[in-house]
């Protein structure tokens, strides 16, 4: 095998998907972690790894910091993935400390855009596809609980500029877009732009699912030299666009 470097990106990462088989999520990001640790090791290779903001679980402070160790419930539903995900992280920084692998880690927020599946599960696939298909919007909870939504372009920039990064940098540096919204605010804006008139329907909070999530991005700006350039307006316009050709072709 010969490469440059590794980006591990595998792992699902919507709640239904890794919630719907959790023992195969975690072997996912642990048992991953380490074979892509081990072929990092062997060809000398520098590795990045895809974390998230789920490490910081129901956050107690806000915006969330890398250095915030963060609130997570390590037996709910929800531990597959964000339990997973610590453990990769703890696994990455071993490696470099007993190794002296050069590792990344980059704990990703909300990212959507293009070529997301309408059945992804998450608030803004979901939301969209609901809209554009007139049916009733699912707001769980009573909508007052944020999210921070980076675009697919900014976050794949974020990563490049971690990975090509020159200096000792290992991480973790928040990747995502400070911008914070509620999900009656994204409903909103959602109904909005598609002009839909689609009604909103309230469903019970899922347990342990954060109230607020915001990332704090000043190493990012430091470090790398990197913020999101996309505005949400502007990413859901051409996430809608995507999503009603979608649609349009599998109307089902």
């Amino acid at each position: 095998v010969e490469v440059d470097a590794i980006y591990n990106l595998a792992s699902p990462a919507s709640p239904i998907h890794y919630q719907h088989d959790p023992v195969q999520t975690t072997k996912t990001n642990v048992v991953g972690a380490i074979n892509m640790l081990g072929l990092a090791k062997r060809l000398g290779v520098p590795i990045l790894q895809a974390s998230t903001s789920e490490v910081y679980g129901d956050p107690e402070v806000h915006p969330q910091p890398e250095a915030y160790w963060g609130k997570v419930n390590p037996i709910g539903p929800r531990a597959c993935y964000d339990e997973a995900k610590r453990v990769a992280e703890t696994l990455f920084f071993d490696y470099h400390r007993q190794h002296d692998l050069k590792i990344r880690v980059a704990r990703i927020f909300n990212t959507y855009g293009p070529r997301m599946a309408a059945d992804d599960g998450r608030v803004v696939s979901n939301f969209i596809v609901q809209a554009l298909r007139g049916e009733p919007i699912t707001i769980y909870g009573d909508g007052t609980q944020t999210r921070s939504f980076c675009y697919v372009d900014d976050l794949v920039s974020g990563l490049i500029a971690l990975m090509d990064n020159t200096s000792s940098e290992t991480g973790p540096v928040n990747l995502g877009n400070p911008g914070e919204f509620t999900m009656s605010e994204l409903a909103t804006l959602v109904l909005e732009m598609t002009g839909s008139k689609s009604s909103l329907e309230h469903r019970d909070l899922p347990q342990d699912d954060p109230k607020q999530r915001q990332p704090d991005i000043s190493k990012a700006k430091k470090v790398l030299n990197w913020e999101p350039a996309v505005a949400l307006k502007d990413g859901l316009a051409r996430t809608i666009e995507y999503f009603d050709g979608q649609l349009a072709k599998h109307p089902s």
